[in-house]
């Protein structure tokens, strides 16, 4: 209860692979610093389980392939594929029925150096052609249907082909290409990720617009960015921002019923 960020660093574990240092945190969280790069990775399954705690959840071997499925109270299971090594290949949701519908396609994810991405996609800045209040809109002064325009919307400029998931959270101007909503009046306690009763409700907005969108395109995937001021260490903030966008991602599903596998998460610290 009341989770802070300076309980954790007694829990780290740190090893170096080569050039790179490798932090294992509680929470099946790992930190890698190579360079200048520092990154932290998750699972979301986790968050799944917690959504969807009265339901069941399995793993199955499939020749290299594992299958984790977490089987939702009304009997819809969603389903995660992942690799060998255990990085994300595909998730799906199988309806009652059969029919499954396709959330995250990772199939044709770029070939890896280590824990990164083998290459960030590098793209000129992006040109607007809309005016900037409707490109990056505020939570707490936009209407229901303007946040609901800048979920459903296409993105700002084309996009050449499609992306993983990998590429889109490691790069900056690829996210660029699309329009965001940035809920600045939630916040948290100094170094904790617990979000305050009294700041639940002020995300009921920004759950409707989105339910709104998945409604419209099952299909649709969002990203939940997790931020941080300058105090504190990086790997402190990275660790904390990753963990309070879990928390704001989970809250979305849990209060307002934004379906967990329509939301992903990632921590980019101050």
């Amino acid at each position: 209860r009341d989770p802070r960020v300076d309980q954790l660093r007694e829990y780290r574990r740190e090893r170096r692979e080569g050039g790179t240092i490798v932090i294992e945190e509680p929470g099946n969280r790992t930190i890698v610093r190579q360079g200048d790069r520092l990154i932290i990775r998750h699972d979301d399954t986790d968050r799944f389980r917690r959504v969807y705690g009265r339901g069941e959840f399995r793993v199955d071997r499939r020749g290299s392939e594992s299958y984790e499925i977490v089987q939702r109270p009304n009997g819809v299971e969603i389903v995660t594929v992942r690799d060998e090594d255990g990085r994300l290949l595909r998730r799906f949701r199988r309806e009652q029925g059969g029919r499954e519908i396709v959330i995250i396609d990772n199939s044709r994810r770029p070939l890896r150096q280590g824990y990164f991405v083998d290459e960030v996609v590098d793209l000129p800045p992006v040109r607007l052609s809309i005016p900037r209040e409707r490109y990056i809109v505020e939570a707490d002064d936009a209407s229901e249907e303007e946040l609901y325009e800048a979920f459903s919307a296409p993105p700002v400029e084309r996009v050449a082909r499609a992306y993983s998931l990998d590429e889109v959270r490691q790069s900056s101007q690829l996210r660029d290409r699309v329009r965001r909503v940035d809920v600045d009046t939630v916040t948290f306690a100094s170094g904790s990720w617990e979000l305050p009763s009294n700041q639940i409700a002020r995300l009921r907005p920004v759950a409707v617009a989105i339910k709104r969108a998945i409604e419209r395109d099952p299909t649709e995937v969002f990203l939940i960015e997790g931020h941080t001021d300058a105090v504190g260490s990086d790997v402190d903030n990275l660790s904390l921002s990753d963990r309070r966008a879990e928390t704001v991602a989970t809250i979305l599903s849990e209060e307002f019923g934004v379906p967990a596998e329509n939301l992903t998460t990632q921590g980019y610290g101050e």
